[in-house]
């Protein structure tokens, strides 16, 4: 994880006027309302809002702001910021902008838990201050490369933020696997899947299938087993120069690979998915150096009652 200032992102400069990308998840009244408000906090200070043509026909929206068609990261160009406003599913959509166009993401929760997000709806006054303002640092994210093998041909490419997670699709089969790590392999038993995950996907889920933990500015990678039928089958905590791979055997049924919970592929035959850090982080901005701890306990309401600190 890398930390640079927020006084020159993206293509933003003194000399030219400033634009922010609005995405927004235009099915939540609550981001309708959001975008409404930084929107017109954003082009009362000057600053040039762009947003999809297809959410822009739900958004009570001034001339004002510039649309356009295509869903594509060649629509960031020029923009200095992703501002993303909704749930998980919605900041996960915007990683793939952020990833693909290097713009930083800056995401405002408006759904449950929301680890990506760097602020709360109450904050939407401070969000816009900060991005005025520059007041704000960009935090580069790991993130992972996915190949899966058949026969040792690559069959396809994908990549996670959080997680590349092995399925079974039977509900009355278990996915019999052999783990590998580096090319070696580890142990073998059938399950209902393996999660190949990230330290930002440590908190979602892998969380979820009993993997620990793992604190953002820890470079890892973690391999954790959903409800496997073995002794040991515990999660994996591996170096990020680490090689993973997950070996369907060919006696099993076909499995489904998905990445961050919203791009899915059938598993070939006897498939091989290999899992590596990948070559292009999620860039995120942030708007202040909040603890990680505090950020955990605040997410899952964590009792903390009778702490009473380190003696001074």
């Amino acid at each position: 994880m890398t930390t640079t200032s927020g006084t020159t992102p993206g293509t933003g400069g003194s000399t030219s006027r400033r634009t922010v990308f609005l995405l927004a998840h235009t099915g939540r009244p609550a981001a309708i309302r959001s975008a409404e408000l930084v929107v017109q906090g954003l082009l009362r200070s000057g600053i040039g809002v762009r947003v999809l043509a297809a959410e822009a026909v739900d958004l009570p929206l001034p001339s004002a702001v510039e649309t356009v068609a295509d869903a594509i990261p060649e629509v960031l160009d020029g923009c200095e910021l992703l501002i993303v406003l909704g749930g998980d599913g919605t900041l996960l959509r915007g990683a793939e902008f952020a990833r693909a166009s290097g713009v930083p993401m800056l995401g405002v929760n408006l759904g449950r838990v929301g680890f990506l997000a760097e602020a709360e709806r109450d904050d939407l006054d401070k969000v816009v201050d900060r991005v005025v303002t520059r007041a704000y640092e960009v935090e580069e994210r790991m993130t992972i490369d996915v190949v899966v093998r058949t026969n040792g041909d690559i069959v396809h490419r994908d990549w996670a933020l959080n997680e590349a997670a092995v399925q079974k699709v039977s509900p009355e089969r278990m996915l019999e696997v052999v783990l590998e790590i580096d090319g070696r392999p580890a142990t073998g038993f059938g399950c209902d899947g393996i999660v190949c995950a990230t330290p930002t996907g440590s908190t979602a889920y892998a969380f979820s299938a009993g993997g620990p933990v793992v604190w953002p500015e820890v470079e890892a990678l973690l391999m954790v087993p959903i409800s496997a039928h073995a002794l040991f089958a515990k999660p994996l905590v591996t170096s990020p120069k680490s090689v993973l791979a997950v070996e369907v055997q060919p006696h099993t049924p076909h499995g489904v690979l998905w990445c961050d919970g919203r791009r899915t592929v059938e598993l070939p035959h006897a498939a091989r998915v290999e899992v590596r850090r990948g070559a292009v982080p999620v860039r995120l901005a942030r708007l202040h150096h909040a603890s990680f701890t505090d950020r955990l306990v605040a997410k899952f309401a964590l009792p903390v009652s009778g702490w009473r600190g380190a003696p001074h």
